[in-house]
């Protein structure tokens, strides 16, 4: 059975984000040890090594591989859907996310919360396609949602403010901290700028404020 556990959840060192935002990302940066974390970087400098998202379950699904089963899953939040998998070598997992699937199958909707490792997948013609490794989940209530909508979409605003601040200053971290930007969105916002060149970020404030 799943344990009650936003609390458990709420411990996790990781970033509030929307789906919107991470599915348009198409910049990784990879660690140069074995143990050094990865990234994936979205427009606005986010720095994605685990997320904390939320969201109505969207669809569920096994497959059986050479290993055990495997399992995807769509979490859906007011901007999109996370996809998100759990691996055959996660077995801790499998009853919890089959307990899950169980009632999604029977018609049963209900909010998730999820912690997840960044995962990306590149195509041969360029593109990148974002998803999250579960490491928890668990149900939760409307209320828990509605505080995670909030804090997600105060997080965002954040990093949009930043974004907008260092368009006008000279792209270099002594200059955009004395800019004003928080040091610790420095380094997302240079590596962002740097690939995607001056993105408009109010698409993403729009889409907040709906």
């Amino acid at each position: 059975m799943i344990q009650e556990p936003a609390r458990r959840i709420a411990r996790q060192s990781a970033i509030r984000l929307f789906a919107q935002e991470y599915k348009e990302a198409s910049l990784t940066e990879e660690g140069s040890g074995e143990y050094d974390p990865s990234f994936v970087i979205t427009k606005i400098g986010a720095k994605i090594n685990r997320a904390l998202v939320c969201g109505v379950i969207d669809r569920m699904e096994r497959r059986e591989g050479d290993s055990g089963p495997n399992y995807t899953g769509y979490i859906r939040d007011p901007t999109g859907s996370h996809l998100f998998n759990v691996a055959s070598f996660q077995p801790e997992l499998h009853p919890d996310f089959e307990e899950l699937m169980a009632r999604f199958e029977n018609g049963d909707r209900f909010l998730l919360a999820l912690v997840g490792k960044a995962r990306w997948f590149e195509t041969e013609d360029g593109g990148m396609f974002t998803s999250l490794r579960a490491e928890e989940f668990t149900e939760i209530d409307r209320e828990c949602y509605t505080n995670w909508l909030v804090e997600t979409a105060e997080a965002t605003l954040r990093r949009i403010d930043a974004h907008s601040t260092s368009l006008e200053s000279d792209l270099n971290p002594a200059a955009l901290e004395a800019a004003g930007v928080p040091h610790d969105l420095v380094d997302g916002i240079v590596l962002a700028r740097g690939h995607y060149g001056d993105f408009d970020s109010e698409g993403y404030r729009v889409g907040i404020l709906q």
